[in-house]
């Protein structure tokens, strides 16, 4: 078995960057940068190429999280207690504490 890994290693049919490509595609629109290099992680993916995908991840990430917000909760929170449950929701889905706090923040020009 371990000979036609490495035969699909040098077709290029099997290799981490391609693995990651498509983590980072697949989950960019639905989690954080955190969550996906949690799984990343998990996978045993080198270090440099988790570091590449969260930097590609994070470039839209606040837009994302918003979007996801947005669909989730139809208003921003009213009190406290919302906050801290919107924010859990958001840090489950593996965004950020600064993050968290520019999509839930008072914005006048946010539209809901």
């Amino acid at each position: 078995m371990p000979a036609l890994l490495e035969d699909f290693k040098k077709r290029g049919w099997l290799s981490e960057e391609r693995y990651t490509e498509q983590i980072v595609h697949a989950r960019k629109g639905k989690f954080g940068s955190l969550r996906v290099a949690h799984e990343l992680r998990e996978h045993g993916v080198a270090e440099e190429l988790i570091s590449k995908a969260v930097a590609e991840v994070k470039t839209d990430e606040v837009a994302n999280a918003r979007a996801i917000h947005r669909k989730k909760y139809k208003a921003p929170p009213a009190n406290r207690e919302e906050w801290a449950k919107q924010a859990r929701f958001l840090q489950s889905r593996g965004f950020g504490f600064d993050v968290i706090k520019q999509v839930l923040r008072d914005d006048p020009d946010e539209d809901f």
